[in-house]
């Protein structure tokens, strides 16, 4: 009598997409948004309160998109604000203290983004501590080592030529005049570009998604689990570096106090995106639509003069609305 061999375990099924649904939803939502704000303030549909608003959204937009590499894996990391503000001393310490060239501190934000993503790549994945955990240490350790570096004091740009037209500048502005749009959103939309084209495109993709929607089946079929997710957070903290490079060109200085907040921000856009916490699901374009939706509710409260503190309540009934709806979502999956 002979018997069967026992079939080796496959991978349970990726799931790539964040849901057509979902972010026809999120773009939904977002129209409404610019209709309604449009109509309370004739002042918000202007082109320099729209540009205003695309600007604000490319550092955000930029760190959301590194923040859904890791979501998609069933991760989190806590320290993407702090850690962009530390990119940005970083490059400030090698520009303007060391008088190296331009190029080398745009290269500088984005190797010091890359080793603060594998330290924490490193910490999730052989000191086996969970990522929310990790990323909260690790963004406490790197606030104060900017707060150090800098002794509490910002880092100006002034001395670096061109460094300011990294994120205000306006290539755009120069065909199109009446059209000033900033560098910084150009950044964006490139970062997101070659990110999406990484996760549909590339065997980085195929396991960003697979470890997020089975992690033990993957590394069952023989796959270096640990060594891929270690990639994926180096790759997420050098986006976090451009992100760095944004919001310092912005502000023409590295404010080291500078970067608590901001995580959560993106994390709310790559959820409202439609990517699942629990992991394995998620899009860019569908980040990109929620980090426009953050920025659009942000900047219409501010035209409509409502007080800081109630935006931030705003904000934080927004996160818990779409943890919320992720929560349902996964139900109806299940």
């Amino acid at each position: 009598m002979t018997t069967a061999k026992a079939q080796p375990e496959r991978p349970a099924p990726v799931r790539r997409a964040g849901g057509a649904h979902q972010k026809l939803l999120a773009f939904a939502s977002l129209i409404v948004l610019v209709i309604g704000f449009s109509i309370a303030s004739q002042r918000f549909f202007q082109i320099d309160n729209i540009l205003s608003i695309l600007q604000a959204a490319s550092v955000n937009g930029v760190l959301a998109v590194g923040v859904t590499l890791i979501i998609i894996t069933g991760g989190i990391d806590l320290s993407i604000g702090t850690m962009m503000t530390f990119c940005a001393v970083i490059t400030g310490v090698v520009l303007t203290w060391m008088g190296a060239p331009l190029l080398v501190g745009v290269l500088t934000a984005i190797a010091t983004g890359a080793a603060c993503g594998l330290l924490s790549g490193t910490l999730v994945t052989k000191a086996r501590i969970p990522p929310f955990i990790a990323t909260l240490g690790l963004m406490l350790v790197l606030k104060g080592l900017s707060l150090i570096v800098t002794g509490t004091k910002p880092i100006y740009f002034n001395d670096t030529p061109g460094y300011t037209e990294i994120s205000t500048g306006s290539l755009v502005g120069l065909v199109m005049p009446q059209f000033p749009l900033p560098n910084g959103v150009l950044v964006l939309f490139l970062v997101a570009a070659i990110v999406g084209w990484i996760l549909t495109r590339t065997v980085l993709g195929r396991y960003t998604f697979a470890l997020g929607s089975n992690e033990e089946a993957v590394r069952l079929s023989g796959v270096n689990t640990d060594r891929w997710k270690i990639a994926i957070y180096a790759l997420a903290g050098a986006i976090c570096g451009i992100a760095g490079l944004l919001i310092s060109s912005r502000l023409n200085s590295a404010q080291p106090a500078l970067g608590l907040g901001y995580e959560l921000e993106a994390i709310a856009a790559v959820v409202i995106g439609g990517t699942s916490l629990s992991g394995g699901r998620g899009t860019i374009l569908g980040t990109l639509i929620g980090a426009l939706i953050m920025a659009v509710l942000t900047n219409g409260l501010r035209v409509l003069s409502v007080a800081p503190e109630w935006q931030t309540v705003v904000t934080g009934v927004i996160i818990i609305v779409a943890v919320y709806a992720d929560q349902l979502r996964r139900r109806k999956a299940a």
